[in-house]
């Protein structure tokens, strides 16, 4: 469990300088696709 929320916090460290969005919308869904890719690679190793 550990090892996936320093993923989680690591992508979104990564995930929201790299978006360039200009908008509170756009940071969210940016941040909303990096979840859900995190989740899915976390369903892959179960």
């Amino acid at each position: 469990m550990k090892k996936i929320a320093a993923m989680m916090a690591v992508a979104f460290a990564f995930a929201i300088p790299l978006a360039g969005c200009n908008t509170m919308k756009g940071a969210g869904q940016d941040v909303q696709k990096a979840g859900q890719k995190i989740e899915n690679s976390a369903d892959k190793t179960k």
